[in-house]
C-alpha cells in the first residue's frame, strides 16, 4: 500500500465514529424553477412580508408580484452592499414599525445576511451590538427568529444554510457575526436558473468563495464524515464547471454544479468550520473596500501552501497532508497528484479568472502586523488544521499582496 493511501485510510478511520452534530435550514428545496414555490411556502409562515433584495431590486419583481397574488402584503428593502450594523438597524426599525411577521431575502450573500439579521432581531429585540461577537456584547439569541426564507441568486456564500450573518462594523474596522442556531432559515430555495444572468465577474468571485468554503471545512480540525462527503462532491463540481461558467457557458448542468457547490460549502462550514482564509477575510473586509469572495480567492493559494508546509513540519494532525493530497487529486483529475499540485491548480485558476491581489484593495506590507493580530482572534481561525505562527500568518499575507 502506498504512503498516500495509508495516510488517507488513517485519516478516514480517525473521522469515522467521532461524535458530531449536523444542523441546517428547516427545509431545502433545490432545482430549476423552485423559486415558483415561494408564495406557498411564505403563506405557511406569515402574511406581512419584508422582502430584502440585492442591489438590482428589479430581479425580484416577479417574486413580489407572485407573493402579492398569493394575498401577501409585501414591503421591499434593498441591500446595496455588504451589510453594516447601521444597515441592519435601519431595516429592522422599518420592519418593526410596519409589523412584518415574515422576512424573505432574494439576492446574494449581502441580502441574505441582512435578512437573517433582521429576522433574528425581530424575534429577540434589542440592538445588533447586544448579540454580535468580538465587537459587541455577545449575548446569545435566546428566542427563535421571525420566520425567514432565503432565495440565493448567486452561488458562493452558502449563507442560506448557515447559522450566522456577517456584518461590517465601520467603527471597529472589522467584520463580525451574529450567530446562533435560531438564525437557521425556515426554508431555502436554491434555484440554479437564477444564475442565468450572472456576469462573469460575479461568477468568478462567488464561485471561488464557494471553492474556499469546500476546501477549508474538508481540511479543518472539526471535519466529519457528513461534511467530508458534501465537500468532496462540491469540489468535483467546482473543478469541472468554474472555468466553463466564467467563459460564459451557463448551461443547465453548469448552473446546477455551481449552485450545489455553494450549497454544499455552506453546509460544510456550518457543521465543521473554516480556517485561515476566512480568519483573514474578516479583518481585511472590515478595514478595506474589498469584496469578500475576491479576498478569499486572493488568500486561498497562499493559505493552502503555508498550511501544507506547517503540517509537514510539525505533523500536528494525523493525515492532514493527505487531505490536501485528496483535494489535489479531485481538482486536477490525476490520481497521483501531490498536495502542492492542488495549490498550483488553485493559483492558476485565480489568475485565469482575473482575481486581483490584495494590494489592489489598498492592503500593504505595513498593514500586515495589525491584520495578523486581528486574524488570530477570528473565530474561523480556531478550526484551521494547524496552529500557525505569527511569521506563517504574515507569510500568507505577503504571498497574497
Amino acid at each position: 500500500m502506498t504512503r498516500s493511501r495509508r495516510e488517507g485510510r488513517r485519516s478516514a478511520e480517525t473521522a469515522i465514529g467521532e461524535r458530531f452534530e449536523f444542523s441546517t435550514t428547516g427545509r431545502i428545496l433545490f432545482g430549476a424553477g423552485v423559486v415558483g414555490e415561494a408564495p406557498a411556502i411564505a403563506r405557511a409562515h406569515g402574511r406581512r412580508v419584508l422582502l430584502v433584495t440585492g442591489r438590482e431590486a428589479a430581479r425580484s419583481a416577479r417574486l413580489v408580484e407572485a407573493l402579492r397574488r398569493a394575498g401577501l402584503d409585501v414591503a421591499t428593502r434593498a441591500a446595496v452592499s455588504e451589510p453594516t450594523i447601521d444597515d441592519v438597524r435601519d431595516h429592522t426599525r422599518h420592519a418593526r414599525e410596519s409589523s412584518r411577521d415574515l422576512v424573505i431575502a432574494m439576492g446574494g450573500g449581502s441580502a441574505i445576511d441582512t435578512g437573517k439579521s433582521v429576522a433574528a432581531l425581530l424575534g429577540n429585540g434589542g440592538d445588533p451590538l447586544d448579540y454580535i461577537e468580538i465587537v459587541g456584547r455577545g449575548r446569545p439569541l435566546e428566542r427563535p427568529s421571525t420566520p425567514f426564507i432565503a432565495i440565493p441568486t448567486t452561488a458562493g456564500t452558502g449563507t442560506e444554510v448557515t447559522r450566522n450573518a456577517v456584518l461590517v462594523s465601520r467603527a471597529h474596522g472589522v467584520k463580525a457575526s451574529l450567530r446562533g442556531p435560531f438564525m437557521l432559515p425556515a426554508a431555502a430555495l436554491v434555484d440554479p436558473d437564477l444564475l442565468r444572468d450572472s456576469p462573469p465577474s460575479i461568477i468568478a468571485a462567488s464561485g471561488l468563495d464557494a471553492l474556499s468554503q469546500l476546501i477549508e471545512p474538508f481540511v479543518c480540525k472539526r471535519a466529519n464524515p457528513a461534511t467530508d462527503a458534501l465537500c468532496r462532491d462540491g469540489l468535483a463540481r467546482s473543478a469541472r464547471s468554474l472555468r466553463r461558467a466564467h467563459g460564459c457557458d451557463l448551461a443547465a448542468a453548469v448552473r446546477a454544479d455551481l449552485a450545489l457547490a455553494s450549497l454544499f460549502g455552506g453546509l460544510g462550514l456550518a457543521n465543521a468550520g473554516l480556517g485561515a482564509v476566512h480568519g483573514f477575510a474578516a479583518p481585511i473586509g472590515g478595514r478595506f473596500a474589498a469584496p469578500h469572495g475576491l479576498v478569499c480567492a486572493a488568500l486561498l493559494p497562499s493559505v493552502m501552501e503555508i498550511n501544507i508546509q506547517a503540517l509537514r513540519t510539525r505533523a500536528s494532525r494525523e493525515g492532514g497532508v493527505a487531505r490536501y493530497r485528496e483535494i489535489a487529486c479531485i481538482l486536477t483529475g490525476r490520481s497521483n497528484a501531490a498536495p502542492e499540485d492542488g495549490v498550483t491548480w488553485v493559483r492558476d485558476l485565480t489568475r485565469e479568472l482575473g482575481v486581483p491581489r490584495l494590494a489592489s484593495f489598498g492592503v500593504s506590507s505595513a498593514d500586515i502586523p495589525a491584520l495578523v493580530e486581528r486574524a488570530k482572534a477570528a473565530s474561523s481561525m480556531r478550526a484551521n488544521p494547524v496552529r500557525l505562527t505569527d511569521e506563517e500568518l504574515a507569510e500568507i499575507l505577503e504571498g497574497s499582496l
